[in-house]
């Protein structure tokens, strides 16, 4: 924080009277106050000035006042809605239903004749889809118990391996208490709700937290081997991190992923020490999806690509709020180097060109070139104190040096079409830990939110191959979770 001084008009006689020196070091003080204070105003501007649409912020915090949607993307000429080809969801009568409710006619409407008795020559159709009344339905178990009448042995019959209790609720029912409170994130009071109104079956909130507990448990050994997958498989790994505040301290919540699989885990740490503690990053020797920041960048062995998306968002930015130039030159350039690999996708090819590749990388240089001239480093003043002998830079000339130290890996979608354009597998897969930290606030505990990211990783995974959430739930509960094909078989030691 800077304290200015005021200074009478009789202290600032006093300087003037002291000579040249002493004017010249209270102009000095006063320039350097100042150029202080740009900074600040400048940097507050800058924030205030950015939104969802030319940042990284979500579009929740745009709050009433939404920015003018400006697309980066030209008008593909395409009617709104369904494409030809999209295959519809319109409900359609079945040939079978299930029950028939035959409306007579007792009377003829233009004579009054009596009908009753008169045969109908055909019927219209009409059907209703809807649910019959739910309720809970009790199964007891019985094992037998029989007296050998040979030894007067007394022997009792086994129940079935998950019938442990006097009384207990079933994987169904078990598993749609975790499928509204985890997948759906309905807090435990109103999931117990739910369940009254539904089956008229009281659940105290206790039972639901027990039955998410067990479910990690369920799931701790699938998500292990997800995590194995993902320290060595040549697909690319998308990786991110996000916010949460867990017991009143601010953590974060990690993700790696690929098309197939999700692996979520909680940290205290953000940078290096959170990826050793999670261990995937520092194992991988393949492609490596991200975003710019510097600690995921110290991994040598691993081949790293970096999000695009996040980097039109900055460029937008720069070139609204900073008027760059160049900046606008960068996003079209993107933008082609994103069209043409579609194009050339739909072709059937696996690679861009040779001429085309050395087109767009001419042109990559062209623009930082033109990008450096208009950001030129910060001048260092020979005389400054320490602290200020590396002056801060712009936006602008951070995101160009980032954009110029990492062109490979900016670039990393163009010559490998296995990489994606941008880190948006990762931004999904971490935009339920956001939602369910709008619709509860945080996590109360450590251990709540360990079993929110088991229980997420197993859900997401199973998502990606197309399963039923309910059922997978259903398997896992019964000690059999889904398991995705990209995974290596179980042993015979399970």
């Amino acid at each position: 924080m800077i304290v200015i001084q005021q200074r009478t008009p009789e202290e600032i006689r006093a300087v003037y009277q002291e000579g040249e020196e002493a004017v010249l070091k209270l102009v000095i003080e006063l320039q350097t106050m100042l150029s202080t204070l740009a900074a600040w105003v400048q940097a507050l501007e800058d924030q205030q000035a950015k939104n969802s649409r030319n940042s990284s912020k979500p579009p929740s915090s745009d709050g009433l006042q939404k920015p003018r949607q400006r697309s980066l993307h030209h008008p593909s000429g395409k009617k709104a809605g369904a494409q030809p080809g999209h295959t519809g969801h319109t409900l359609e009568m079945v040939d079978q239903p299930d029950h028939y409710q035959v409306h007579r006619v007792c009377e003829c409407p233009h004579c009054h004749a009596d009908l009753a008795d008169v045969a109908a020559s055909s019927y219209a159709r009409r059907q209703v889809f809807d649910l019959p009344p739910v309720r809970v339905e009790v199964t007891e178990h019985q094992a037998e118990i029989k007296t050998c009448p040979q030894c007067q042995t007394v022997t009792q019959a086994e129940f079935p391996r998950d019938v442990t209790q006097p009384a207990q609720y079933g994987p169904i029912l078990q598993g749609q208490m975790v499928y509204f409170q985890q997948y759906h994130h309905i807090p435990l009071e109103r999931t117990a709700e739910i369940f009254w109104d539904l089956y008229g079956q009281a659940i105290g909130e206790d039972t639901i937290v027990h039955t998410s507990t067990v479910l990690a448990e369920q799931v701790a050994a699938l998500n292990a081997t997800v995590k194995t997958h993902l320290q060595a498989t040549a697909d690319t790994v998308h990786v991110d991190e996000s916010g949460v505040w867990v017991d009143g301290h601010l953590q974060w919540v990690h993700v790696a992923s690929t098309e197939q699989v999700t692996y979520l885990d909680g940290d205290p740490h953000r940078g290096v020490k959170a990826h050793q503690a999670l261990d995937i990053l520092p194992q991988r020797t393949g492609r490596v999806m991200h975003d710019d920041y510097a600690s995921y960048f110290t991994y040598p062995d691993a081949q790293h690509a970096t999000c695009n998306a996040h980097h039109l968002r900055d460029l937008v930015f720069l070139y609204e709020r900073y008027e760059q130039a160049w900046a606008a030159d960068m996003v079209q350039l993107l933008l082609e180097i994103k069209a043409s690999i579609a194009v050339a996708r739909e072709a059937g090819q696996t690679t861009l060109s040779a001429e085309q590749l050395a087109h767009f990388e001419t042109r990559y240089q062209t623009v930082l070139s033109a990008s450096y001239a208009a950001n030129p480093p910060p001048v260092v003043e020979p005389n400054a104190p320490p602290a200020r002998r590396k002056p801060k830079q712009s936006p602008a000339r951070n995101l160009l040096d980032r954009l110029d130290k990492h062109r490979s890996a900016v670039l990393a979608s163009m010559y490998d079409f296995k990489v994606p354009f941008d880190n948006n597998l990762a931004e999904r897969d971490l935009r339920m830990v956001k939602l369910k930290q709008k619709v509860s606030g945080c996590f109360r505990t450590d251990t709540g939110a360990k079993i929110f990211c088991a229980i997420r990783s197993y859900i997401s995974t199973a998502r990606k191959n197309g399963q039923n959430i309910l059922e997978a739930l259903r398997l896992a509960l019964l000690g059999t979770p889904f398991r995705p094909a990209c995974l290596p078989p179980l042993t015979a030691d399970g």
